[in-house]
């Protein structure tokens, strides 16, 4: 009866898990249809995040999952399409709030608002670098199984003063026609003709496009 139940478990761990020897760890396997937006999974030795899905069932063949994943390392999109019930690692990730400390070379530094703990954390794996100000928050995402950073993220909308623009000019309010102007962490944008140095507006640090101007 014991080896009946050994037998058993061992047929139902090689149904949700891989043993891994070279990250000494089992792997969590799911199914296709189990993926939703913000799961994370491993694929030819890459992560990616899912950032849209869809049930689709062409006619009367079996249902597909045509998913739309992000490359955690280099932001790249691509479209991936899986059977129903096809096995894929999922990867635990932890997102915890950092706070930017300082630039040392081509690293930044991090540290944990919860442990106080220090991080270096490369300038391509920080997404809207280019608008981050000592003291601001970010969202620091982790593989729970190594512990080891995935990226760093901003808030998608940030509050940046304006250093240097043209002279705005008095009483137009029109927000179509754009001008070149510089935050304050040296990032450049553009902005409506009305906006003048020393004003603070709402950045997307997505794509570093205007939101609006911030009133005092």
């Amino acid at each position: 009866m014991k080896e009946i139940i050994r037998d058993n478990f061992r047929i139902f761990a090689r149904e949700i898990s891989i043993y891994s020897p070279l990250k000494n760890s089992f792997s969590i396997m799911i199914n296709s249809q189990d993926i939703k937006k913000g799961t994370c999974i491993r694929m030819d030795g890459k992560l990616y995040f899912c950032i849209d899905f869809l049930h689709r069932k062409p006619g009367k063949g079996n249902t597909i999952m045509n998913v739309t994943l992000k490359d955690v390392v280099n932001g790249g999109v691509l479209e991936k399409r899986f059977n129903i019930g096809e096995k894929l690692e999922d990867v635990r990730v932890e997102r915890r709030p950092y706070q930017y400390l300082y630039q040392e070379g081509d690293d930044y530094v991090f540290m944990n608002n919860e442990t106080f703990e220090q991080v270096n954390i490369p300038e391509d794996q920080i997404t809207g670098v280019k608008f981050m100000k000592e003291g601001q928050n970010v969202e620091v995402v982790t593989d729970a199984s190594t512990e080891t950073v995935l990226y760093a993220e901003l808030p998608a909308k940030v509050h940046l003063e304006i250093t240097w623009t043209e002279p705005g000019l008095k009483g137009d309010t029109a927000t179509n026609t754009l001008k070149p102007a510089k935050v304050e962490t040296g990032a450049e944008i553009r902005v409506p003709l009305f906006i003048n140095e020393g004003e603070i507006v709402e950045v997307d640090t997505r794509d570093g496009s205007y939101l609006g101007r911030v009133k005092a």
